[in-house]
């Protein structure tokens, strides 16, 4: 399988190493990002006026293909906002305070917690059911809201995801490719998961604790006291029996959603829309229960909020996405039909590329499917280049003779752990928003762990193939 590469692949390459060096060194990536639009489409059209629109349609396509996200966002902020002032979060988060007492708990708890309904819902849902209730409370026993972000981020995902052992999205999608059964990959991805795993969870709490005993990073409750003053005023008109009765029925909706969701086998934006759907509902019972007469203006005052704060946090990350989603399909929709003949996207084009440079033995093998995974998971999404890892594993596992289901798992690993992601400041949008984090520096902190991960991993690859 041979591809072209053409002087578009090779701009796209070199702003992408553009962009990683700005963000290693903590820079805002916004004007590089446009200027790598702007080029790619003056290269492809030759046009200066459309090349200039295309920075702007460029922008549309990325808000619309993140709009599921930020709408998702936005409620879960405006619901816990009110959540807050009436008092009842703290009720709901009370059985929590007596189980994690230490950061170390807290750490692990939420992790694992994020992880088992990842499995089952897939992360974005499981971002809003554990976040809104669990961050403050490990906050309050000293575990960062940073913190907190990386354990939902690296368990859910991370681990959830790119196993994807219940809902097998992932898998099903690499083996079509592979030409295999999803029960071989999933088979396969066991131990290599578990590995992945266990490195990066634990390197990232070993470099957590470190930061947390010198200082580096504190925990921050002072969110919490604001707001808890902020909101004083409003905490005793609810009656403290009605609160409680609030705090078990609001969860018990929650549950009642996962149930839904287990029924009808929803998941991804589905199961996003029915966890958003369910925060609206609550949202406004809540506004009628405590501000009553003007409940139809503070409706509005949450929501708006909400959105202000969901696009707060998105505007940063909306130049850097609308570069790299025209490294995918964004290119076709938005700069038109001017890829080489035969072209399955840039990311996946370099991707292939990669793979056909190499000679072929277990090793190379296993640290090819890494790079293509890796490489295909810059566009941030995680799911649109595991096929092409599962392609790749095809070709590689035929030419060895064996290890097929390894390689394509191999693969998935790689692609949905860089972008589906920890590694992407876009992907890892969920998260960050709602701990109150920055999503660069989310990624920056997951980065070394996530490495020395996927690195041990292609090791133990080599030798499973």
């Amino acid at each position: 399988m041979n591809v072209d590469l053409s002087v578009l692949h090779y701009i796209f390459l070199v702003f992408t190493l553009l962009i990683l060096i700005v963000m290693i060194r903590k820079r805002d990536t916004t004007l590089v990002c446009i200027a790598g639009i702007f080029l790619l489409a003056i290269v492809a059209t030759g046009s200066p006026s459309t090349s200039v629109m295309t920075i702007f349609n460029s922008f549309i396509f990325a808000i619309t293909e993140l709009l599921g996200t930020i709408l998702i966002i936005s409620v879960i902020v405006a619901m816990s906002t009110i959540l807050t002032k009436s008092g009842i979060n703290e009720i709901m988060i009370s059985p929590f305070t007596r189980l994690i007492k230490t950061p170390t708990l807290a750490y692990w708890t939420i992790g694992i917690v994020m992880m088992v309904i990842s499995w089952f819902f897939w992360p974005s849902p499981a971002v809003a059911l554990v976040g809104a209730v669990m961050l403050p409370v490990a906050v309050q026993v000293g575990l960062p809201a940073l913190g907190v972000a990386m354990a939902m981020n690296l368990f859910g995902h991370g681990i959830a995801l790119s196993s994807d052992i219940i809902i097998q999205g992932a898998p099903k999608l690499t083996a079509d490719a592979a030409g295999i059964a999803v029960g071989d990959v999933i088979s396969a991805s066991i131990p290599l998961v578990l590995v992945m795993g266990l490195v990066t969870t634990v390197t990232a709490f070993i470099f957590l604790r470190k930061d947390l005993k010198s200082g580096n990073l504190k925990a921050d409750d002072s969110y919490v006291i604001t707001k808890e003053d902020e909101y004083k005023e409003f905490k005793n008109i609810l009656k403290p029996f009605t609160k409680k009765r609030l705090a078990v029925i609001i969860p018990l909706l929650f549950v009642i959603d996962v149930v839904i969701m287990f029924k009808l086998k929803l998941a991804g934006g589905d199961a996003t829309a029915l966890i958003g759907g369910t925060s609206i509902f609550i949202l406004i019972l809540l506004s009628i229960l405590l501000h009553k007469d003007s409940a139809l203006e503070e409706i509005t005052k949450y929501m708006v909020k909400g959105f202000k704060f969901g696009f707060e946090v998105f505007g940063p990350v909306i130049p850097i996405a609308a570069f790299f989603y025209l490294g995918d399909s964004g290119f076709i929709t938005v700069i038109g039909e001017f890829l080489p003949q035969g072209s399955q996207g840039i990311v996946n084009d370099l991707g292939l590329a990669l793979a056909n440079a190499v000679p072929l033995n277990s090793s190379i093998g296993a640290a090819t499917l890494t790079g293509v995974g890796a490489i295909t998971g810059l566009d941030g999404s995680g799911f649109s280049g595991i096929s092409l890892a599962g392609s790749v594993a095809k070709l590689f596992g035929a030419a060895l003779g064996r290890g097929v289901a390894t390689l394509t798992a191999l693969g998935q690993v790689a692609a949905i752990w860089v972008g589906g992601g920890t590694l992407i400041p876009w992907a890892v949008i969920p998260v960050a928003a709602i701990c109150g984090v920055d999503p660069f520096e989310l990624t920056r902190r997951n980065f070394k762990p996530v490495v020395i991960g996927l690195v041990v991993t292609t090791i133990v690859g080599m030798f499973l193939i």
